[in-house]
């Protein structure tokens, strides 16, 4: 961090904690939302979300990308599938929460980063150095002792992490801000999500001005829920390294889970810790490697050993070093 100011170093560590702290301390909010049902708050917080955003960049003045986007129909395609993709992800967390599953959903985000890194081997042919096939290889051990101890595989868990994985790896090929793409998303779930709080309406079902202002309002700030700490994150990562950014993305299921043992009281029988245990070690391995992997990068550079556009013979392609805890980013 040493090309910025201390005060901008400052700043921007500032913003990294607290827009991981903000998604770390996100289970706090959802239950706030009942009797809303997982669907209603999920449909509120993606017509929020596009009114929050569309204010935002009314009063920043950016819209140039909007009719860049609009003009390249493949960028627009992968909008819709990371729209569709972070659909699932959102609905998902939203039931596992209200529904006492908080560290089931916690452990999808430790295992984001093995799940992605799979991904990339699998559906792209990416070469991994031997620490990360045994990152990888632990981490499927821990989901199996998981599986076991749950009596049936962490679904929840599974299908945060995939979609997550899924969405990151589309995000970067559409190669937006975290804001407009926020914003691009927003837009296109808000039609099928309006539409569904006005059918919920007209039936009679839906909760939105029947529970009182106070709910009102409440369904109204999750649209701020979901944009604050993106515009916290963005500011976050125009100041430091992303390096410090991939050791901050722990807090945020950190947090979750000592929330759901802690404050939710979930239960965390001796199986489920060893399963935890193994997901631990596995992102230590992760975090390890990409250290020392830095270390000897710098160093190379330091020496005038790296040959300009000349790629390390261990490193591994953009989606993999994507996945790389010191390398993603929420």
């Amino acid at each position: 961090m040493t090309g910025k100011p201390e005060g901008e170093q400052r700043l921007g560590l500032l913003n990294g904690f607290a827009a991981y702290g903000m998604w770390g301390l996100v289970p706090l909010f959802w239950p706030l939302l009942k009797p809303s049902g997982a669907v209603e708050i999920l449909a509120h917080r993606m017509v929020w979300s596009l009114l929050f955003v569309a204010a935002a960049l009314l009063l920043i003045r950016r819209w140039a990308w909007l009719g860049e986007l609009l003009r390249q129909p493949r960028r627009l395609a992968l909008v819709t599938v990371a729209a569709a993709v972070i659909t699932v992800n959102w609905g998902v967390y939203i039931w596992a929460v209200n529904s006492g599953h908080v560290v089931e959903a916690s452990l999808g985000y430790f295992i984001n980063p093995l799940v992605t890194i799979a991904m990339g081997v699998l559906l792209l042919k990416e070469r991994l150095r031997p620490v990360q096939w045994a990152a990888v290889g632990v981490g499927a051990s821990a989901v199996l002792v998981l599986t076991i101890g749950y009596g049936r595989p962490p679904w929840i868990s599974l299908c945060l992490a995939f979609s997550f994985a899924t969405y990151g790896l589309v995000k970067k090929k559409v190669n937006l801000g975290g804001v407009e793409s926020l914003a691009a998303e927003s837009a296109i779930q808000f039609l099928p999500a309006l539409g569904y709080l006005m059918w919920l309406s007209a039936r009679g079902d839906a909760t939105f001005g029947t529970e009182g202002t106070g709910h009102a309002l409440l369904l109204a700030a999750s649209g701020i829920v979901t944009a604050l700490p993106l515009v916290c994150f963005g500011a976050s990562a125009i100041r430091v390294p992303l390096s410090t950014l991939g050791l901050l993305q722990y807090m945020t299921p950190v947090f979750q889970f000592l929330l759901g043992i802690l404050y939710f009281k979930e239960a965390m029988p001796p199986e489920r810790w060893a399963g935890f245990a193994l997901v631990w070690l596995a992102l230590a391995l992760l975090t390890w490697d990409a250290l020392r992997t830095a270390r000897r990068a710098a160093r190379a550079v330091a020496r005038g050993t790296a040959a300009p556009g000349r790629v390390p013979a261990d490193s591994v392609s953009p989606a993999a070093a994507e996945a790389d805890p010191l390398r993603a980013t929420r």
